[in-house]
Formats: structure tokens, C-alpha cells, sequence
């Protein structure tokens, strides 16, 4: 399954069906979470399964309380607490590397939606519109325990795939570095490479390994947007060689240094007279690229009449097959406004370029 298909349906299912992510380490499962508790506008709960003992998820017996009422009750942990209190989003992360007797604990709390007991023997339960997700890393790389199957079939199971698309979208809008994210975008094949393609051990590229590059970068005063297309500062190369491995690094650092090669959205819509004899001298390929670029402008922003001539100034050196290319990435977009201004500009030569491709193929 992909991002775009989890988002839309994981916020949407009922509070009490509980989510179970699977997919290897650094697709971004924990922030898929954190992303739908924002959507719903409820806390996050982040709790990790592998660093617990069993009294840790199940709770510690109330010695004290024993005292005065000589029943067995027991403390429970903070969390738990707070999802019976509140609407929550309870994130139990590394499932699969949980002791026996912790996922025991989170068997109840996912089949029953409840923990522990009170003096009269009823149970903790968690709030009615907590919703339960959790996370286990898959694949034959990992050393995990093996799923109850009883306590997988209370799971919607998702097996998550993430896609190069899904990680643009998700970086545009996170505020990824825009020459990092132009470097994925040509380079799809750094995103995530398999472990099991690569020696034990070795440093590999993963969806949430960039955007930590991009977080270290940032504070370290060496975005890539502040050193592309000049000599390459002391630091970057170091940085993403202990987060993404050699190969991604070399060629991460190659592309920054040779970036003035590269144009943006704004440079196409803000500054076509500047530069428009290089957009006029890129391949298909490089028209491709800023195709993207300009689609993913056009879905966060209102363009000026201005930009919209820019940009149809743009297509005008595309051949028919990238116009109508061009054209659907807009439309796919449902920016009304910006769609409607684009159309004042291209829509007569969008239909033409059609024509033309039905009367070859007849």
C-alpha cells in the first residue's frame, strides 16, 4: 500500500479498529502516525514496545493500596493512563520486538481496549475515541518475534510501500530543502536501497535518514540551498556519509556542488526573461523535472496572471507530448483558480496537441 492510500483512509476508520503498520525500518511509519493524530487534531502517544519489561506495559501491583484495601490493584503506566482519560493517538512502535509478556499486554489493550483492574475488579478502559496504531519492521534483514496470529487478525494490516511520489509530497509540504528534494526527484534510485542488497552492516539510505541529513544540514548553517552550485563546505559530505552511506553521498554532493545547472519553479515563473534561453536549451528529461517542480508550485499556491504567463511562456518550448503532459499535472491538481488562469493561456494548444495525436494514431 502506499502513502497517499494510508492517509487517506487511516483517520477515516472507526476509533476502536486498531492499525497495523508493517514495512522495514525508515519508511516513516512512526510519523504516518503522528501525521493522522494532527489530521484528527489529538495528542501522540509514542510508546515503544522494545524497551519495556512486562510491568512496564501491564502495570506494577499497588503494594501500597494492598494495605489499606487488601485487594491486589496496580499502578499503571502513564500513558496508558492518559488514553483512558483523553482522546488520544497511542503509537505502539516495534511490535514484533516486544518481550512475550509486553505483547501479551498489548494483545488486551488492542483486542479489548483495556488493562489492569480497579479495587472492585473492573478493568482500566481506554477512552472511546483513543485510536490504537502500531508498527512492526518486516523483512527477512530483521531479528523480531513472530506475530500472534490472533492478534493480528484485530489489525487493519497495512504493508506500507512508499513511493518516490510519496516521499516528494510529503517533503514539499514537511519544508525539505528544496535542492535536496530536487536531488531525489533525479535520483529516485537513493531514496531507500534494500539491506539485503548491500553487506551486514553497512550504512544504506532510507526515506527518514534524508530527512535527518536535511535536519543536521540546517542547523550545522549548511543547507544545501546555501552551497549549491559553489564549492562544497566542510561538513556535508561527513554528515550524510553517517546517515545515508558512501554511494548516496557521493553523488548527493555532486549534484549540490553542480546545481547552478538546475532551475526552479520560481525561476521559471518569478524570472522567465532571465532565464529563459537555459530552460530553452534543457532535454526532455530536464522539462520533466521542472514539470514536477512546477506542478507541486501550482497545488500549494495562487499564481499571479503574471506567473501564469510565465509558465505558458515555459510550455512553449515543450513539444506536444510534454505540453499535455504538463497539462494533466496541472489539472490532477484541482487548483480551480490557477487551472483556470493556465487555461486562458494553453487550453487552445492542450486541445491542438490532442488533436494532432489522434489523427497520427489513425
Amino acid at each position: 500500500m502506499d502513502i497517499k492510500t494510508f492517509t487517506a483512509i487511516a483517520p477515516k476508520l472507526p476509533a476502536h479498529i486498531a492499525v497495523l503498520m508493517r514495512g522495514p525500518t525508515g519508511v516513516g511509519k512512526s510519523h504516518l502516525a503522528k501525521q493522522v493524530s494532527e489530521e484528527l487534531e489529538l495528542p501522540f502517544i509514542d510508546v515503544r514496545g522494545s524497551t519495556m519489561s512486562e510491568g512496564d506495559a501491564g502495570g506494577y501491583p499497588d503494594i501500597e493500596g494492598m494495605k489499606d484495601t487488601g485487594v491486589m490493584t496496580f499502578c499503571m503506566p502513564s500513558w496508558f493512563v492518559r488514553a483512558t482519560q483523553e482522546p488520544v493517538v497511542l503509537m505502539l512502535d516495534e511490535l514484533n520486538r516486544s518481550l512475550p509478556g509486553v505483547q501479551q499486554s498489548f494483545f488486551q489493550l488492542i483486542l479489548d481496549r483495556e488493562l489492569g483492574n480497579d479495587k472492585d475488579g473492573n478493568p482500566y478502559k481506554l477512552h472511546p475515541d483513543t485510536r490504537v496504531f502500531a508498527a512492526v519492521n518486516w523483512g527477512a534483514e530483521y531479528d523480531v518475534n513472530d506475530m500472534d496470529p490472533a492478534l493480528l487478525r484485530r489489525f487493519w494490516v497495512c504493508d506500507l510501500e512508499p513511493t518516490v511520489t510519496d516521499w516528494l509530497e510529503w517533503a514539499n509540504s514537511a519544508d525539505i530543502d528544496r535542492v535536496l528534494v530536487d536531488f531525489i526527484r533525479q535520483n529516485p534510485m537513493h531514496l531507500r536501497v534494500d539491506p539485503k542488497d548491500a553487506e551486514p552492516g553497512t550504512v544504506l539510505p532510507t526515506p527518514a535518514s534524508w530527512h535527518r541529513v536535511d535536519q543536521a544540514l540546517k542547523h550545522m548553517g549548511c543547507a544545501p540551498e546555501e552551497w549549491a552550485g559553489k564549492d562544497r563546505p566542510e561538513g556535508p559530505y561527513a554528515v550524510s556519509l553517517g546517515m545515508v552511506g558512501a554511494e548516496a553521498s557521493i553523488a548527493f554532493c555532486s549534484f549540490v556542488e553542480d546545481y547552478d545547472m538546475v532551475l526552479s519553479a520560481e525561476d521559471i515563473l518569478d524570472d522567465w526573461k532571465e532565464v529563459k534561453g537555459q530552460a530553452s536549451q534543457l532535454n526532455a528529461e530536464g522539462q520533466g523535472t521542472l514539470i514536477e517542480k512546477l506542478s507541486d508550485h501550482f497545488t500549494e499556491n495562487t499564481w499571479s496572471s503574471k506567473q501564469a504567463k510565465n509558465a505558458a511562456a515555459f510550455a512553449g518550448t515543450m513539444g506536444d507530448e510534454l505540453l499535455v503532459h504538463f497539462w494533466n499535472k496541472l489539472v490532477a491538481t484541482q487548483n480551480v483558480p490557477n487551472i483556470q488562469k493556465v487555461h486562458k493561456l494553453l487550453g487552445q494548444r492542450v486541445v491542438e496537441a490532442v488533436k494532432a495525436s489522434r489523427d497520427l494514431k489513425n
